[in-house]
C-alpha cells in the first residue's frame, strides 16, 4: 500500500511555470525525505528534487534555479514549482519517498502514476 497521488501536469510552452502536487499518506511523508522524480519517454528514471523532513533541500543541477521543492507536513503534500520550463523538462514527474532512488528500497518499486509534464518549444 503505497499512496501517492501526483497532479498539476499539463502543456506549457518554453519559459513557462507548472506547479505540481503530491498528496502522501501520512505515515510514509511525515519523518521521511521525500523526492520528485522523471521519466522520460525510453529514458530511466532520474531524480529531481529532493526535500528532507527537516526542509533541507537539494537539486540535480539541470533544474537546479528553476525549480523549487517544498513541503507541508500538515497536509502530507509536497510540491514542484518548475519556472523557467524548457522542452528538455518533458516527462512523467511522480513522487516518492527519496530511498526509493536505492533501487533496493522497497519503495523503488512502489510508484503512483505520475502526471505528464509537457514543454513545447
Amino acid at each position: 500500500q503505497v499512496q501517492l497521488v501526483e497532479s498539476g501536469g499539463g502543456l506549457v510552452q518554453a519559459g513557462g511555470s507548472l506547479r505540481l502536487s503530491c498528496a502522501a499518506s501520512g505515515s510514509i511523508f511525515r519523518l521521511n525525505a521525500m523526492a520528485w522524480y522523471r521519466q522520460a519517454p525510453g529514458k530511466q528514471r532520474e531524480l529531481v528534487a529532493t526535500i528532507t523532513s527537516r526542509e533541507n533541500t537539494g537539486y540535480a543541477d539541470s533544474v537546479k534555479g528553476r525549480f523549487t521543492i517544498s513541503r507541508d507536513n500538515a497536509k502530507n503534500t509536497v510540491v514542484l514549482q518548475m519556472n523557467s520550463l524548457k522542452p528538455e523538462d518533458t516527462a512523467v514527474y511522480y513522487c516518492n519517498l527519496a530511498a526509493a532512488a536505492d533501487s533496493g528500497s522497497y519503495y523503488a518499486n512502489h510508484w503512483g502514476q505520475g502526471t505528464q509534464v509537457t514543454v513545447s518549444s
